[in-house]
């Protein structure tokens, strides 16, 4: 069972999808950062609010102006902790939308450089090169 186990684990695919999982945390960080770092302070900027310590205090005590310490408070409803989160799904979705994209562009292009024509085959070359030679004699 071990030696199936240690095959299973090398295989091409599967050492490709932990490679792949990798990238894709260190992607998500950037792009975490960027939205939260770069796009959602332009957004709040626009509209005057900042969406992360919109919420409703489920218990009566609650007095709390920040997310965080409504939280250590009582329960609390965070729509808009919420709301900030699926604009970054939007925003993360449409870069990576943006990025397919390009990578499909780029395969086309590839696709559709001209190739040189084939080099003919020996035999080809072979009956062209009697060919010439029949024609030069019979001038």
């Amino acid at each position: 069972m071990l030696e199936e186990f240690k095959k299973f684990a090398l295989k091409g695919n599967v050492v490709d999808l932990a490679i792949g999982v990798i990238i894709g945390a260190a992607f998500g960080r950037i792009v975490e950062s960027l939205v939260n770092d770069i796009i959602m302070p332009f957004i709040g900027a626009l509209g005057g609010v900042d969406f992360s310590n919109h919420f409703i205090g489920l218990n009566s005590g609650i007095t709390a102006t920040t997310l965080a310490e409504a939280r250590k408070q009582g329960a609390v409803l965070a729509y808009g902790n919420f709301i900030t989160i699926a604009v970054n799904f939007m925003i993360i979705a449409f870069v990576l939308f943006l990025v397919v994209k390009g990578i499909n562009r780029l395969a086309q292009q590839k696709k559709e450089e001209p190739k040189a024509p084939a080099a003919p085959a020996e035999d080809v070359v072979l009956l062209s090169e009697i060919r010439d030679l029949l024609k030069q004699k019979t001038v």
